[in-house]
């Protein structure tokens, strides 16, 4: 075992994995990249077929970012946002409102995704008392809902797995069915091998249980101050697409009943989906966007929480009215994250980059289909550029396997011995390639996925 991989045994503290089996063995230890090719200390080339955790759009060491950031190294590295603007930082603000193209106006910035959602919850929070007059304001998301790790995300969240040990510290919420076509039970078509099979057929009970879950609550006298929800497809969920126009439904729902719609676009947010956020497909106006992950191009950490002029104008006062919004981090619009966002977003609206997207989503499709022919493959689903292949223990069933089992993580390394690197979700193999992949590699990235299930079968 090298000497960086010793340090990481002796002193780090990995998220969301167990240690026991961390320290049973050898880490790969990443120390270059470029494009969409990671290198580790002993010399080996992966593919990074999750752009790191979701996170890289262009590809690691790009030179437009790279030069956007040494440029802005020459001036300043970080001043406080605390009594003082910057530059970058407003230039940045003013794109993301001209790229949500809406009725967002106003930008809070923060550190990650989480943060972006904590903003959104406590500025939804302050904005139904005050307009609203609602004493106790309560939010209403879906069922396995994901939305970060903060207190305030928690409490959104409904994966017990996740969430459920850390209950004596979280706030309540209520919860509503959330369309999975694959496993709906309301949706009785037999299973089929055809990509298309489980999108077809919703017949939109899911959606009356969403209208009858704020009429309940307005019955109660307490009507939810905001409907949380990750537009278009789940992700910490097990990437669960959501059938066409249900997204466009629900929020004409909750705009009937008066409600806020908070979209965490930390994932689905630009380009990921096709369109440069995912609720335009729908031409979903929400309240509150909450964006992340790959606002930097996967360079540096940075998240912002998009808002309406209204909910901003509740917040203006003179000075002892105290209306202000108590609430900031350190690194609120560094310098260093809003250049390399700046430089991310013009590669990311270039002809150039729209028109790869365009075509590395068409031959994700096609080469996804190959998959069908492996038994273990119970479903593929694919938004944009976002990938899920559920695993199974035969696609006739739909029986799962158990997570001790771990599957997942046994696919991926035998995935990694072929020199591709992802991380599943449970049973579920996660592609999410960058927007650099070429034809080869993702043909590449397609192939040591196939080998790597029919192997560890």
């Amino acid at each position: 075992m090298n000497k960086l991989a010793q340090l990481d045994h002796k002193f780090v503290w990995h998220p969301f994995t167990q240690m026991r089996d961390w320290l049973r063995r050898e880490p790969i230890v990443i120390v270059k990249g470029k494009g969409a090719i990671l290198r580790d200390a002993k010399g080996r080339e992966f593919l990074d077929a999750n752009s790191s955790i979701w996170t890289n759009l262009h590809g690691h060491n790009h030179p437009k970012i790279n030069s956007a950031i040494s440029r802005q190294l020459k001036k300043i590295a970080h001043s406080s946002a605390l009594g003082f603007a910057n530059e970058p930082a407003s230039l940045l603000a003013e794109k993301l409102v001209q790229s949500a193209n809406g009725k967002l106006k106003k930008v809070f910035f923060s550190d990650d995704g989480s943060t972006a959602v904590e903003v959104a919850l406590k500025m939804a929070c302050e904005f139904s008392r005050r307009t609203k007059k609602i004493k106790h304001p309560q939010f209403l998301s879906l069922e396995n809902a994901y939305h970060g790790d903060t207190i305030g995300a928690v409490s959104l969240g409904h994966i017990d797995l996740f969430h459920e040990r850390f209950s004596s510290l979280l706030f309540k919420t209520d919860k509503v069915f959330s369309p999975y076509c694959y496993r709906c039970p309301f949706n009785r078509a037999k299973p089929q091998r055809d990509d298309a099979r489980n999108y077809r057929k919703c017949n939109w009970e899911c959606v009356g249980l969403v209208e009858k879950k704020f009429a309940a609550q307005k019955r109660k006298g307490n009507s939810y101050a905001a409907l949380v929800v990750e537009p278009l497809i789940q992700g910490a969920a097990g990437m669960i697409p959501q059938p066409e126009s249900w997204l466009k439904q629900i929020s004409e729902i909750t705009r009937g009943h008066g409600a806020l719609l908070i979209a965490d676009e930390v994932m689905t947010g630009f380009g990921r989906t096709g369109k440069m956020f995912a609720c335009q497909k729908e031409k979903v106006q929400p309240d509150f966007l909450c964006a992340a992950k790959g606002l930097t191009g996967g360079y540096l950490p940075m998240a912002a929480t998009l808002t309406t002029r209204k909910v901003f104008d509740a917040f203006l006062g003179e000075y002892d009215e105290f209306k202000t919004f108590f609430h900031g981090h350190s690194y609120t619009g560094n310098q260093l994250s809003a250049a390399a966002a700046l430089a991310s977003l013009e590669i990311l609206q270039s002809k150039k980059s729209i028109r790869a997207r365009e075509q590395l989503e068409k031959l994700l499709r096609e080469e996804l289909k190959s998959l069908w022919q492996l038994p273990n493959v119970g479903d593929i689903r694919q938004v944009g550029l976002i990938a899920g292949i559920e695993l199974v223990k035969n696609w006739r069933t739909r029986e799962p396997f158990a997570l001790r089992e771990q599957v997942g993580i046994r696919v991926c390394d035998a995935m990694a011995k072929r020199g591709v690197l992802t991380r599943p979700i449970g049973n579920v193999m996660v592609l999410m390639p960058p927007y650099c992949t070429t034809a080869m590699q993702l043909k590449k990235i397609i192939a040591g996925m196939r080998e790597s299930i029919a192997a560890t079968f």
